[in-house]
């Protein structure tokens, strides 16, 4: 069956928030100008290419998202795939007698407009009753034409001194969504929402690829009664059928207002339940893997001319030049640090490291000898495991990422065990039949699980 577009923006609230984030993740970086390195190679995320150079090059042509619900009767499934439509922009000289002619840059005063793939954000808004998804389910194509425009560029002074040309190439997709109980003493459904990029484009180079290609596309799922189930921290009831899900270029999690699980965000970056935007977070800058406050003091940094070259790379480019430029410094501050939340101190008090000595700072390990990495030991299910023991992963009883999951069921070596200053434990792994292990002991870099995630091998 098909479904018609219905407006599904009001249902997902601060779920939206983070998803522009992953709409717009690296869609320009620092130093924001066209001609940097990193801004050559764009769209690592989500991008789901034509079949004939998705075939061709390895990029995927489709993502899909397979996750449990537990809807109530009369639920109604409100979904929204939501992805940037790459535009082709060419910049132009005005000539004598009304003609124009393609150039590599064009300076105006306060920048320096140049050719640049802009991305138009686009979504396809679906709402469908859960009953009706058994079978087929729901079959929903959509297309965008090809579309050309043009905008007059004028100096100072009111004279057109050229024009910037946009075009995007034609769009076609398909979301599929279908539901299947599963057997069991609760009514439970497996959903999978598949999107597939049906578009017949061919390209020679994957710049040409991506004026075809659904980019950074992410979908959001809500039902108007019932809930969905993590999984990353599923029931136990349900972790055998969750195990069972097969998500492909894409991982949904839990995003509902307030802790509630009635909304799903599916996305092309891996996210744990329940994701937020950090409320000190000033604006959009374009690369979360970064601190907002280094970007905002470095992009403060550039040169007037840098500047002039950012803000003609794209309007967003000089969004973030301007917020650098306007911050008050009070809003600066906030960017500093933040406190998310205390512990409740339950546990005896504990003598402090000895700091009498101001060589040897209270956070140097070799200041406390009570403690010692390499020969610590922990009780793990009445074994006592240290470094050199073998374990078995078995992450999910804290709040687990779908990276820590990935490794479920994998055996890993101990390196140390380590306590924090909490009093917690942690255990550093490497994991066996890892081909990059020795590098990563030789650097100090482990994967770290608390002693209730591993389970000791025998032989250990």
């Amino acid at each position: 069956m098909t479904a018609p577009l219905t407006s599904t923006r009001p249902l997902f609230g601060t779920a939206r928030k983070v998803a522009d984030a992953v709409l717009f993740e690296g869609y320009v970086l620092y130093p924001y100008r066209a001609s940097a390195a990193k801004n050559r190679m764009r769209w690592q995320f989500g991008v789901l290419a034509p079949p004939a150079w998705a075939a061709a090059s390895g990029e995927p042509a489709a993502q899909r998202t397979q996750i449990l619900m537990e809807p109530r009767a009369g639920a109604v499934l409100h979904a929204e795939l939501r992805f940037l439509h790459a535009q082709r922009r060419t910049v132009e000289r005005a000539l004598d007698g009304g003609r124009f002619e393609a150039t590599d840059e064009l300076p105006l005063p306060d920048r320096v407009l140049v050719p640049w793939d802009e991305g138009v954000e686009d979504r396809v808004e679906l709402s469908v009753d859960v009953d009706a998804l058994g079978g087929d389910g729901l079959v929903l194509p959509f297309s965008r034409p090809a579309h050309t425009g043009t905008e007059q560029v004028a100096d100072a002074d009111g004279r057109t001194v050229g024009r910037i040309v946009r075009r995007r190439e034609p769009l076609e997709g398909v979301v599929r969504i279908t539901a299947e109980e599963l057997p069991g003493p609760y009514r439970v459904l497996r959903l999978t929402a598949t999107v597939e990029n049906t578009g017949d484009g061919t390209a020679a180079a994957r710049e040409d690829a991506l004026s075809h290609a659904l980019i950074s596309a992410h979908l959001m799922l809500a039902l108007t009664a019932g809930s969905f189930i993590s999984m990353t921290d599923p029931p136990e009831w349900a972790r055998a059928a969750v195990a069972e899900c097969r998500n492909e270029h894409t991982w949904p999690v839990l995003a509902g207002e307030d802790g509630a699980a009635d909304v799903v965000l599916s996305s092309p970056i891996i996210l744990e339940d329940h994701p937020q935007i950090a409320p000190e977070s000033p604006g959009q800058l374009y690369d979360a893997t970064e601190i907002d406050e280094i970007l905002a003091l470095r992009t403060a940094a550039l040169t007037d001319d840098e500047k002039r070259q950012a803000r003609g790379t794209d309007d967003r480019a000089a969004a973030v030049i301007d917020l650098a430029d306007s911050m008050p410094p009070e809003v600066l501050e906030r960017l500093h640090g933040a406190v998310r939340a205390l512990r409740e101190v339950t546990g005896p008090a504990t003598a402090a490291p000895d700091v009498t000595s101001p060589d040897t700072p209270w956070w140097d390990p070799g200041a406390d000898a009570s403690v010692d990495p390499a020969r610590d030991r922990v009780m793990v299910e009445g074994v006592s495991v240290g470094a050199g023991s073998r374990v078995v992963l078995r992450p999910g009883l804290r709040r687990s990422d779908a990276q820590d999951l990935f490794l479920h069921g994998r055996t890993a070596v101990v390196e140390a065990v380590l306590h924090d200053v909490d009093g917690a434990v942690h255990l550093a792994v490497t994991v066996e039949g890892d081909p990059g292990a020795e590098v990563r002991r030789e650097q100090g870099r482990f994967l770290y699980f608390q002693p209730d995630e591993l389970a000791p091998v025998e032989d250990s």
